[in-house]
Protein backbone atom coordinates (compact mmCIF):
# COMPACT_ATOMS: atom_id res chain seq x y z
CA UNK A 1 0.00 0.00 0.00
CA UNK A 2 1.13 3.10 -1.00
CA UNK A 3 1.58 6.42 1.37
CA UNK A 4 -0.77 9.06 0.58
CA UNK A 5 1.57 11.89 -0.73
CA UNK A 6 1.35 15.09 0.23
CA UNK A 7 3.00 18.05 -1.93
CA UNK A 8 5.59 18.86 0.24
CA UNK A 9 6.87 15.21 -0.18
CA UNK A 10 6.48 15.57 -4.05
CA UNK A 11 9.84 16.49 -5.86
CA UNK A 12 10.84 17.74 -9.12
CA UNK A 13 12.36 15.01 -10.85
CA UNK A 14 9.80 12.36 -9.22
CA UNK A 15 8.21 9.98 -11.67
CA UNK A 16 5.31 7.47 -11.36
CA UNK A 17 3.95 5.00 -14.72
CA UNK A 18 1.08 2.93 -15.36
CA UNK A 19 0.47 0.55 -17.80
CA UNK A 20 -2.44 -1.38 -19.89
CA UNK A 21 -2.55 -3.34 -22.55
CA UNK A 22 -5.45 -1.54 -25.20
CA UNK A 23 -8.06 -4.33 -26.24
CA UNK A 24 -10.77 -4.23 -28.58
CA UNK A 25 -13.29 -3.87 -25.50
CA UNK A 26 -11.66 -0.58 -24.43
CA UNK A 27 -12.13 0.95 -28.03
CA UNK A 28 -15.78 0.29 -28.12
CA UNK A 29 -16.58 1.12 -24.54
CA UNK A 30 -14.56 4.45 -24.94
CA UNK A 31 -16.79 5.01 -28.07
CA UNK A 32 -19.73 4.55 -26.00
CA UNK A 33 -19.32 6.32 -23.32
CA UNK A 34 -17.85 9.30 -25.69
CA UNK A 35 -20.09 8.58 -28.17
CA UNK A 36 -17.41 8.58 -30.27
CA UNK A 37 -18.12 6.09 -32.89
CA UNK A 38 -15.54 7.15 -35.48
CA UNK A 39 -15.24 4.33 -37.99
CA UNK A 40 -11.50 4.67 -37.50
CA UNK A 41 -11.56 3.10 -34.16
CA UNK A 42 -14.52 0.72 -34.64
CA UNK A 43 -14.73 -0.39 -37.92
CA UNK A 44 -12.51 -3.23 -39.17
CA UNK A 45 -13.13 -2.81 -43.03
CA UNK A 46 -12.90 0.60 -42.77
CA UNK A 47 -9.83 1.03 -40.95
CA UNK A 48 -7.93 -1.76 -42.76
CA UNK A 49 -7.57 1.01 -45.95
CA UNK A 50 -6.59 4.28 -43.99
CA UNK A 51 -2.92 4.79 -44.05
CA UNK A 52 -2.97 3.49 -40.56
CA UNK A 53 -4.55 -0.13 -42.25
CA UNK A 54 -5.81 -1.20 -38.99
CA UNK A 55 -8.20 0.16 -36.10
CA UNK A 56 -6.48 2.62 -34.04
CA UNK A 57 -7.97 3.92 -30.17
CA UNK A 58 -8.87 6.66 -29.57
CA UNK A 59 -6.55 9.00 -28.66
CA UNK A 60 -8.47 10.37 -25.46
CA UNK A 61 -8.15 7.06 -24.47
CA UNK A 62 -5.01 6.56 -24.66
CA UNK A 63 -4.02 10.13 -22.86
CA UNK A 64 -6.39 9.54 -20.27
CA UNK A 65 -4.61 6.72 -18.99
CA UNK A 66 -2.23 9.94 -17.27
CA UNK A 67 -5.05 11.19 -15.56
CA UNK A 68 -4.94 7.40 -13.89
CA UNK A 69 -1.07 7.95 -13.58
CA UNK A 70 -1.94 11.82 -11.59
CA UNK A 71 -5.05 10.78 -9.03
CA UNK A 72 -3.89 7.62 -8.15
CA UNK A 73 0.00 7.57 -8.00
CA UNK A 74 1.79 10.89 -8.25
CA UNK A 75 0.59 13.66 -7.37
CA UNK A 76 -2.30 10.93 -6.19
CA UNK A 77 -5.56 11.34 -4.44
CA UNK A 78 -6.33 14.84 -3.37
CA UNK A 79 -4.85 16.63 -6.53
CA UNK A 80 -7.01 18.38 -8.69
CA UNK A 81 -5.98 18.33 -12.25
CA UNK A 82 -5.98 21.78 -13.85
CA UNK A 83 -5.12 21.70 -17.20
CA UNK A 84 -3.60 19.07 -19.93
CA UNK A 85 -1.82 19.40 -23.35
CA UNK A 86 -1.63 16.25 -25.62
CA UNK A 87 0.31 15.94 -29.13
CA UNK A 88 -0.48 12.68 -30.44
CA UNK A 89 2.90 11.37 -32.04
CA UNK A 90 1.78 7.84 -33.33
CA UNK A 91 -1.42 5.86 -33.40
CA UNK A 92 -1.86 2.74 -30.81
CA UNK A 93 -3.74 -0.40 -32.04
CA UNK A 94 -5.89 -3.12 -30.19
CA UNK A 95 -3.18 -5.22 -28.37
CA UNK A 96 -0.51 -2.52 -28.12
CA UNK A 97 0.57 -2.42 -24.29
CA UNK A 98 0.81 1.16 -23.48
CA UNK A 99 2.85 3.15 -20.35
CA UNK A 100 1.97 6.09 -19.23
CA UNK A 101 3.98 8.20 -17.52
CA UNK A 102 4.49 11.43 -15.53
CA UNK A 103 7.39 13.31 -14.29
CA UNK A 104 7.49 16.46 -11.76
CA UNK A 105 9.50 19.03 -13.79
CA UNK A 106 8.21 22.65 -11.72
CA UNK A 107 6.25 23.65 -8.37
CA UNK A 108 4.44 26.68 -7.42
CA UNK A 109 5.32 26.77 -3.52
CA UNK A 110 2.60 29.65 -3.37
CA UNK A 111 -0.38 27.86 -4.94
CA UNK A 112 0.48 24.23 -4.50
CA UNK A 113 0.51 23.81 -8.21
CA UNK A 114 2.54 20.72 -9.60
CA UNK A 115 3.56 20.81 -13.32
CA UNK A 116 4.32 17.48 -14.77
CA UNK A 117 5.56 16.40 -18.05
CA UNK A 118 3.38 13.62 -19.37
CA UNK A 119 4.19 10.62 -22.35
CA UNK A 120 2.50 7.70 -23.40
CA UNK A 121 4.88 4.70 -25.02
CA UNK A 122 3.75 2.12 -26.59
CA UNK A 123 5.56 -1.58 -26.11
CA UNK A 124 8.26 -0.61 -29.01
CA UNK A 125 9.60 2.08 -27.09
CA UNK A 126 7.75 4.52 -29.42
CA UNK A 127 6.33 7.76 -27.99
CA UNK A 128 2.60 8.23 -28.62
CA UNK A 129 1.33 10.93 -26.60
CA UNK A 130 3.67 13.83 -25.36
CA UNK A 131 2.16 16.66 -23.10
CA UNK A 132 2.37 18.58 -20.09
CA UNK A 133 -0.29 18.98 -17.28
CA UNK A 134 -0.94 21.58 -14.12
CA UNK A 135 -2.21 19.80 -10.52
CA UNK A 136 -2.96 21.17 -7.65
CA UNK A 137 -2.43 19.31 -4.80
CA UNK A 138 -3.54 20.20 -1.30
CA UNK A 139 -4.63 18.80 1.43
CA UNK A 140 -7.91 18.30 2.43
CA UNK A 141 -9.74 18.24 5.71
CA UNK A 142 -10.88 14.09 5.65
CA UNK A 143 -9.71 10.66 7.53
CA UNK A 144 -6.35 9.98 6.21
CA UNK A 145 -6.25 6.48 5.44
CA UNK A 146 -4.15 3.84 3.13
CA UNK A 147 -5.06 3.55 -0.67
CA UNK A 148 -5.08 1.14 -3.04
CA UNK A 149 -1.45 0.89 -5.36
CA UNK A 150 1.76 -0.41 -5.95
CA UNK A 151 4.45 -0.18 -3.04
CA UNK A 152 6.63 1.20 -5.64
CA UNK A 153 4.82 3.38 -7.67
CA UNK A 154 6.80 6.68 -7.08
CA UNK A 155 9.91 6.55 -8.09
CA UNK A 156 12.04 9.34 -5.96
CA UNK A 157 15.06 11.37 -7.62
Amino acid sequence: MQKELTYEDIQIGDRAVFSKTISEFDIYQFAGITGDFNPMHIDEEFADKTIFQDRIAHGLLTGSFISTVLGMKLPGPNSIYLSQSFRFTAPVKIGDTIKAEVEVIEKQDDRKYIKLKTRVWNQRREMVVDGEAMVMKKQLDRQKGPIDGETSAVDKH
